[in-house]
């Protein structure tokens, strides 16, 4: 695998970008640089798409077994180079240690699931109402799918999309976030021209979304557009894909509920809130945005709660100690303690934290919080805990369902059908019964409700998402048109 990335990767060639734009790459935790990327062009972005499209005919028609064979290669590669991974995602996304081994070791498990989609593209022989005729159904790849891919769990969330495009026949061009065109992009292009994926099949064009975000959506080529990020920019890109009649598989923001009833056991409760909140410093799209608390258990929650997050250790992301690395920029915490200031104004109380220096913001509680308080309406995708008390089962269901978001959550009870009946009225994709929000299966439906996106990613939904099927009619009979036709 390559270990420098200065260029893109186009019609298997690492080729410098045309546009008169520079992307700088520099480390969130201490801005040491890490490189610089030319950006591409729109004509860079059609040159891609075009080499894909080229590509992915004769793609298509290789038999499962070679296809297969690409993407066990692909995880071999990461196997072996899982600590140089890790590097990368420590340095370019302020990844800790544990969270990037993590990340790694769950797309490895992405892969291998992907590796098997070249064998379930099944179609089916279905009956018909016409005599003598034979209904097929053929499941197909799309054609060309476009991937913008996000710079919290860049790897991850970038490889669940390129390896499920690629094993099921499609060609793929990426726009990784310009925060992490590494290990949001140009590392797959290494795995996979190692791994001895054909030329032209993906393509990544690291470049400004204000050059090339909408040409990689509007442009004539992809059938499909995956993205995840923020709903804001996944509005638009829903938009724009409608206009032009793509399919979108789209994973958007998240208000995720965690909510412990009076009769949940308490310990349990506190350990799944802790790393549900502050795994990767909440930049992620399933962390805890709002822990809901009985009002008989509040206090002794919070109690238990601020003594464990102050034995979190705060610092070097590379130190393999370290809990709470930092944020990916300054602009992140700035919005995030304007919010925190904000709910103060409003009554809330920080009973820890509320502080930052540069990228780091330390962990934060902050309690007597209300739905309608900024730190609750608004995704935090940060380190800062948000206490709500309530007084019943049906408050908390009000409570959970108050704000347009719903991507994932979890209810902790003593009693799992009572958590069973919260959790089903709770209006989001996914959650989870004494546990966090924070989970992603590589066989399981992920993907959020309302204005947490559309479709979903893993396993045979991904199958649904990523390929399309065509209706095929075999009239092995002579068939009778009736009184249309006069007989001779």
């Amino acid at each position: 695998m390559k270990r420098e990335f200065d260029k893109l990767y186009i019609n298997g060639e690492w080729v410098k970008g045309s546009s008169e734009n520079v992307i700088p790459n520099h480390s969130p935790f201490d801005h040491s640089v890490l490189g610089s990327i030319t950006a591409a062009s729109k004509e860079d972005l059609d040159k891609a798409y075009k080499s894909a499209e080229k590509a992915q005919k004769a793609w298509a028609d290789e038999p499962p077994q070679a296809k297969r064979q690409i993407m066990e290669r692909a995880v071999s590669i990461v196997e072996e180079n899982k600590e140089l991974i890790i590097e990368w995602l420590i340095n370019e996304s302020g990844s800790t240690y544990m969270k990037a081994a993590g990340e790694v070791s769950v797309s490895i498990n992405s892969m291998k699931e992907a590796a098997t989609y070249p064998y379930r593209m099944v179609g089916k022989i279905l009956p018909s109402q016409v005599p003598g005729k034979e209904n097929r159904v053929y499941r197909e790849p799309l054609g060309v799918v476009g991937i913008i891919s996000p710079w919290n769990f860049p790897f991850h969330l970038a490889v669940r999309s390129i390896a499920t495009a690629l094993a099921t026949g499609n060609g793929v061009v990426v726009k990784p976030a310009t925060h992490t065109p590494v290990t949001g992009g140009l590392l797959f292009a290494s795995i996979f021209e190692e791994a001895g994926l054909p030329k032209g099949l993906l393509n990544v064009v690291v470049g400004k979304g204000s050059e090339i975000g909408d040409d990689i959506v509007t442009h004539p080529i992809p059938r499909l557009i995956s993205f995840t990020g923020s709903t804001e920019v996944g509005r638009r890109i829903g938009e724009l894909a409608g206009r032009h009649l793509k399919k979108t598989a789209l994973e958007l923001g998240g208000n995720n509920v965690f909510i412990v009833l009076d009769d949940a056991n308490l310990d349990q409760a506190v350990e799944s809130a802790l790393f549900g909140k502050f795994y990767h410093q909440g930049q992620i799209c399933m962390s805890i945005n709002r822990i809901m608390v009985h009002k008989d258990m509040y206090d002794t929650f919070v109690d238990a709660f601020v003594s464990r997050v102050k034995g979190l250790n705060v610092g070097n992301p590379s130190d393999k100690s370290t809990h709470i690395g930092p944020l990916i920029d300054q602009d992140q915490v700035d919005r995030i303690l304007k919010d925190i200031e904000s709910s103060k104004d409003q009554g809330a109380e920080v009973v820890l934290g509320g502080n930052a220096d540069k990228n780091m913001l330390y962990p934060t509680v902050l309690t007597h919080v209300t739905n309608s308080m900024p730190i609750a309406k608004n995704e935090i995708f940060g380190p800062v805990a948000a206490i709500i008390p309530f007084n019943d089962d049906e408050e908390a269901i009000q409570l959970a369902n108050e704000h347009p978001y719903g991507l994932s959550g979890a209810v902790h009870s003593s009693s799992i059908e009572r958590a069973t009946n919260v959790a089903h009225r709770v209006e989001t994709g996914m959650i989870h019964i004494n546990d966090e929000p924070v989970n992603d299966e590589p066989h399981m439906p992920f993907g959020g409700e309302k204005d947490s996106g559309l479709g979903r990613f893993n396993g045979e939904w991904a199958l649904e998402e990523f390929t399309t099927v065509k209706w095929l009619a075999v009239q092995h009979k002579r068939r009778d048109y009736g009184p249309f036709i006069e007989k001779r």
